[in-house]
């Protein structure tokens, strides 16, 4: 059944996170128990802090993808992209390409969480139902991990709110750095296609 491999991997995050969170708890047992319920305390109201100063950022880019979305902008920028993506993820599915669209725009614009809800439209819409990745799923995952970032906002966000006398200097380092891995990412992945399909080729002869 397909969804056993999902579901075994939400286990594992899950037993992931709990080993984290019961090593950390100990290693402040042993080095420092007196402080260890003030630390988990703040460190609670530090994170409720941080989400509550960061939803004004994703309302509004959250907003600005719905409105997209509604005003049949997505259908246009879907059509602008229509070529590129049907290059790189070698699909031809209108609606799965205006998914795949939003999803590289939100992320362009660095609001990932924003991206999360398209990305998985995008997998299940790619999803062959083989339980297997495909080519076009691997390649979703590279692009959205790389993700060319014209506009940091998440992380200007954070800087801002951390006393960042600019916040803003990081734009042209991280367009530079995400440019180059997502061009990285999508070579890598079609030359490994490449050779997966000439071995499976030759074994067939």
């Amino acid at each position: 059944m397909t969804f056993l491999p999902t579901f075994s991997i939400k286990i594992s995050m899950n037993i992931f996170w709990l080993m984290m969170m019961l090593s950390s708890t100990l290693v402040l047992l042993v080095t420092n128990p007196s402080e260890m319920l003030n630390e988990m305390i703040g460190a609670g109201a530090d994170a409720l802090e941080l989400c509550i100063e960061l939803c004004a950022v994703y309302v509004v880019w959250l907003g600005f993808i719905e409105l997209v979305d509604a005003s049949g902008l997505s259908k246009k920028l879907a059509k602008l992209l229509r070529p590129l993506i049907r290059k790189i993820f070698k699909i031809n599915n209108e609606e799965t390409e205006k998914i795949i669209a939003l999803n590289i725009s939100a992320n362009m614009l660095g609001v990932g969480n924003a991206a999360t809800p398209m990305g998985i439209r995008a997998m299940q819409a790619l999803d062959d139902k083989s339980g297997r990745a495909n080519f076009a799923m691997i390649m979703l995952l590279v692009i959205n991990a790389t993700s060319i970032q014209l506009l940091p906002t998440t992380v200007i966000g954070l800087r801002s709110n951390a006393g960042s006398a600019n916040p803003a200097d990081i734009i042209l380092p991280t367009l530079i750095v995400t440019f180059t891995t997502t061009i990285l990412g999508i070579i890598l992945c079609h030359t490994i296609e490449h050779f997966r399909r000439k071995i499976k080729g030759g074994k067939r002869k």
